[in-house]
């Protein structure tokens, strides 16, 4: 039974907790408040912590430091939804406590636990009780006060557990949104499946199921928007100046297979982007490196050399560099959304970026940032569209250097084309700032979508596949069909003050059937200018906005 923790023991941690949440990753994602198809809750901490795998497996050494960075860094790139946002800081917090020693005691974890506690609430502007936080705040709590009395590491991992379980089933008492879905706090799981995880290598047990990391996502939709490999070159530093290929032909006699192998090993010795294939008849050769000589050094001991064409890859950057700054402006805009339609509107109203995202599908604060460096300028205004993304947006900002970014907490698209209406140009950023979150309070939203399971919520009984309206804060209306809870809904959504209503109809609805259901809206609601416009989102029939 182990006493302390050296770095080989915290890199398997790691690994077995990711590989254990993405096991109940399903399970996890079903506890979603609301029966809407997007609980996403252990999807987005499981992609976080897999990001944090994903860095420490690039990582050559044990020391803790070391570790300790790659976790803090994996992680943050990683966050996605507000639970992977959190896990990411609480991640933070641990590593920040441990990485400067050899080796971790109980007392260094448990104190550790709490600072992961502080760093995770402070990045929630308003911290609610009954969710991850509650349950972290608590193990670290009775981590924390009950360390001095344990000496075997196992033993307090499985005490920690057990207050986390406690604490979990406390969730609905503290959180009523809980108690009337009756489930408990989805990231509370999600985080206890993880320590369950540090537990199994405590023990020296394996996860043995074997879990498939995800295929690396297509995070970022391409829209619209500049030339991309312009957009990259600009945005790296060149390691490797000059871009060098060749061929070897003639082979000589005494060459064998095994000398191109070794001829590929030593030019990966000296660059990166390394191609050496090819057989005694003919090898073909790429390399980008700083000694271009000693490439055609190596390569000219097999046969003979043909075709060299050597890059300055330097003098490109450059220039890509000094364009890029020619044309770069003061202020800019990025969405996310999903649908192509949506997409299309934000293109019209001049958004600069668009990237792919919205629920099920919530970006990580690596792919905002990614595609902020995209938009050419040095103010951009970010759309989150999703009350789920707002704070991997604003996590975006600890990730770019040379940009500021300004994320408007946008929680739908009606308030995400309202902000992008009220940018003017010639105005500061601080004044379009202000104009844009005074926009988004002049509108209301809702969606419609279906109850994915049977339950009691906001005053409805649901039963599966039940129609459903709802804000962004609850359900609203419930019908047996979409036309008539979408009626139902913008009733209960609109007030005296109210003079247009949009719908944005999604993937699974015709444009007959919205051009009906408009006409049903605009004969109910005479006052009102009614007009709708093909969205193409998924889960949502429709997106409605009421200003």
């Amino acid at each position: 039974m182990p006493k302390t923790i050296g770095g080989t023991e915290f890199r398997k941690m790691i690994v077995s907790g990711a590989k254990v949440l993405e096991i109940n990753r399903a399970k996890v994602d079903s506890l979603n408040v609301f029966p809407v198809p997007d609980g996403d809750t252990g999807t987005n901490m499981s992609l976080t912590i897999q990001s944090a795998v994903k860095e420490l497996s690039m990582c050559p050494s044990n020391r803790l430091s070391e570790l300790c960075d790659a976790v803090s860094k994996g992680a943050l790139k990683g966050a996605r939804g507000n639970s992977g946002v959190i896990l990411s800081q609480l991640f933070r917090g641990i590593c920040a406590e441990i990485k400067n020693g050899d080796q971790i005691t109980v007392k260094a974890l448990a104190k550790a636990m709490e600072n992961g506690t502080k760093v995770a609430y402070s990045a929630v502007s308003k911290p609610k009780e009954g969710t991850m936080l509650t349950v972290a705040r608590l193990m670290s709590e009775f981590a924390r006060q009950q360390a001095p009395k344990y000496k075997d590491f196992a033993v307090f991992m499985a005490d920690v557990i057990k207050r986390g379980e406690e604490a979990l089933a406390q969730t609905p008492e503290l959180l009523p949104v809980l108690k009337k879905a009756g489930v408990v706090d989805s990231g509370g799981m999600g985080l206890l499946c993880i320590y369950r995880g540090f537990l199994s290598v405590l023990n020296g047990e394996e996860v043995t199921e074997e879990v498939a990391l995800p295929e690396a996502q297509k995070t970022e939709e391409e829209v619209f928007g500049d030339n991309s490999d312009i957009i990259n070159l600009d945005l790296c530093e060149i390691e490797f100046a000059y871009c060098t290929e060749f061929f070897v032909i003639n082979l000589k006699k005494q060459t064998t297979l095994a000398d191109i192998d070794k001829l590929k090993q030593k030019l990966l010795g000296i660059g990166d982007c390394v191609i050496c294939i090819g057989d005694l008849e003919l090898v073909k050769v790429h390399v980008h490196t700083n000694t271009p000589g000693l490439a055609l050094q190596y390569a000219v001991e097999l046969g003979e050399l043909d075709r060299v064409k050597i890059e300055n890859m330097l003098e490109q950057n450059r220039a890509l560099r000094a364009k890029r700054e020619a044309e770069k402006k003061e202020m800019g805009m990025l969405a996310i959304c999903t649908g192509e339609g949506i997409a299309a509107i934000f293109k019209d109203l001049l958004v600069d970026r668009v990237i792919e995202g919205g629920q099920t599908m919530n970006p990580s604060a690596n792919d905002i940032a990614s595609a902020v460096q995209k938009v050419n300028a040095e103010h951009v205004f970010v759309f989150p569209n999703n009350k789920n993304i707002i704070l991997a947006a604003e996590q975006a900002k600890a990730l770019v250097e040379n940009r500021v970014i300004h994320v408007i907490p946008t929680k739908n698209v009606p308030q995400g084309f309202a902000a992008a209406l009220a940018f003017n140009p010639e105005a500061s950023a601080e004044e379009n700032k202000t104009d844009m979150i005074h926009a988004i309070d002049n509108v209301r939203a809702g969606q419609v979508t279906y109850a994915v399971r049977s339950t009691d919520v906001n005053g409805f009984h649901l039963e599966e596949g039940d129609i459903i309206g709802l804000d962004d804060k609850k359900i609203l209306a419930k019908g047996s069909s979409v036309d008539e809870t979408m009626l139902s809904l913008i009733d209960r959504l609109k007030d005296a003050s109210h003079e247009i209503i949009t719908l944005y109809y999604g993937q699974d609805v015709s444009e007959e059937e919205a051009a009906a259901l408009a006409q049903q809206v605009a004969e109910k609601y005479p006052d009102c200018d009614v007009d709708f416009h093909n969205g193409g989102q998924p889960i949502y029939y429709y997106i409605v906005s009421l200003e």
